[in-house]
């Protein structure tokens, strides 16, 4: 492994310095302690389960890599040509590129489901494998520094998730091509920073350049402006601009509403066509109309939040009521949440 994740990026670090785990010392929670002790050591081996000192959440992402690290904590074997040394390198990485997806996949999905701290030992290895792979300052890094930055949001942590957020946006700026996608993930958790902080004009801003990067790489009205538009939103009705804030509730209503419509009518036109038997054909990847777990568990705490504030309002809105709640009975739908839906 590098030396970047070795205990020299971390404790060690000056101040100002650029590695990009210097920010974990500071961390206060269990999880970053235990990475600390173990994960970032040179030398990583799998400790036995501790039930006091993990959680079982914790537990079951250690079990789901622990077997698959053993072929990178063995000592290397003496290669008798060059060929075989590219091989063995080869090997390695190949094996790190997988487990860096595979731990920040489990990473997302903690998220997803409102788990920030079970999120951060996952997240840590996947910032860990990337850095070994891409070196310290590749944008490949970013994602996993932006769940860190989201799961310390999550637990309130905002001087840690502003570490996270600072070393995203020092990579990022550093790339002459830059990726609008993770600019709009960046520009969104910024904006949830500075609106945690009660800096509400700056988190406008970082929103509204979430939004712009969102509609840039996937196109005008994509879902994935509706979180930029959301949060937008929520700041606007914080200041008590209602006005601003019923528009942007009511255009991400809009957006779900017209996504869910789409995938039941495409649904619908493959069940009203004629089947088509080809045995050679290769099995069908998900399209980018697929729900996963993510888009739901975000679709949904959307919609309960704006349908909550519907109808909680001061003046009666029935027929806005009514779309927030058809478009919720679409994503129970499309869920297989038949009874939520009906």
């Amino acid at each position: 492994m590098k030396d970047e994740v070795g205990e020299g990026d971390g404790a060690g670090a000056a101040p100002g310095a650029e590695g990009p785990l210097r920010a974990l010392p500071r961390a206060g929670h269990a999880a970053v302690r235990w990475m600390r002790s173990h994960l970032l050591l040179p030398h990583f081996s799998c400790p036995p389960s501790d039930v006091n000192h993990q959680s079982a959440d914790w537990v079951s992402v250690h079990e789901k890599i622990c077997q698959l690290l053993i072929p990178l904590r063995t000592a290397l074997p003496f290669y008798n040509s060059d060929k075989e040394r590219k091989h063995g390198r080869e090997q390695t990485i190949k094996r790190e590129k997988f487990l860096a997806g595979l731990t920040q996949s489990v990473a997302q999905k903690f998220l997803s489901e409102g788990k920030h701290e079970d999120s951060i030992p996952a997240a840590l290895h996947s910032l860990k494998f990337h850095i070994s792979v891409y070196g310290s300052h590749s944008v490949e890094l970013v994602p996993a520094f932006i769940i860190l930055a989201e799961a310390s949001l999550g637990l309130g942590h905002l001087a840690q998730a502003e570490e996270y957020l600072s070393q995203a946006q020092w990579i990022v700026l550093k790339k002459s091509h830059q990726n609008d996608a993770i600019q709009s993930k960046l520009h969104r958790n910024l904006g949830l920073l500075f609106a945690a902080k009660g800096n509400y004009e700056v988190s406008l801003f970082h929103l509204a350049n979430d939004v712009f990067f969102a509609c840039s790489a996937f196109g005008t009205n994509h879902i994935a402006s509706s979180g930029g538009y959301f949060h937008m939103a929520n700041v606007f009705f914080r200041q008590k601009r209602m006005d601003i804030a019923e528009s942007l509730y009511t255009e991400v209503t809009e957006i779900w509403y017209k996504h869910f419509d789409r995938m039941i009518e495409i649904q619908f036109e493959a069940l009203m066509a004629p089947p088509e038997i080809d045995m050679l054909a290769e099995e069908a990847e998900p399209t980018e109309e697929a729900l996963d777990e993510g888009l739901r568990a975000e679709a949904t705490q959307m919609l309960n939040a704006i349908l909550e504030l519907r109808e909680q309002g001061p003046r009666p809105q029935p027929a806005k009521i009514a779309k927030v709640l058809h478009t919720l009975a679409m994503l129970h739908y499309l869920s297989q949440n038949v009874p939520k839906a009906s």
